[in-house]
């Protein structure tokens, strides 16, 4: 059984409005579900508590905030040790251009969402901060062109 097969409908609904603009009040979202606001009120609080809303952030316009080149950095490493993976893995999500770090499978170890200014700024986090991590054999750089979808909510 999995953790939706949990959630009701209304939570479900819940989680879906709130996917879409995490702004909304409990009562503009009592009114979408049809219940009263203290209990989605309750709903949303439970919902955080059992780790099913992870947190509520503002998603920005990253033209507007000067980080118009992003990258999908595919790394690979020399040695895959539990520590070697581990210490990457401490080191890359301290570097504050690193937006996203997934390991992998496949023929690189990890994938990094990067944005940053522009491309002297890509070419200096490359060379002084990535290339520079103990352990990075190759990294293969994928500049986005344009964005035809770009959605942080799941299908429930």
């Amino acid at each position: 059984m999995t953790e939706q097969s949990f959630l009701d409908e209304t939570d479900q609904q819940i989680l879906k409005i709130l996917q879409k603009d995490a702004s909304l009040t409990s009562k503009e979202v009592a009114v979408q579900v049809n219940k009263s606001t203290a209990a989605v009120h309750e709903r949303i609080r439970k919902l955080k508590k059992e780790g099913f809303i992870k947190k509520i952030i503002a998603i920005l316009d990253r033209k507007k905030i000067n980080k118009n080149l992003v990258a999908f950095c595919h790394v690979l490493l020399h040695n895959h040790s539990t520590n070697t993976l581990q210490e990457f893995e401490s080191s890359v999500v301290q570097l504050p251009e690193v937006l996203e770090c997934l390991q992998m499978t496949g023929a690189f170890d990890f994938i990094l969402r990067v944005a940053v200014k522009d491309m002297d700024d890509y070419q200096d986090f490359y060379r002084n901060k990535l290339a520079a991590l103990a352990n990075v054999t190759t990294v293969q750089s994928f500049f986005i062109l344009s964005e035809a979808k770009s959605d942080f909510g799941y299908q429930l």
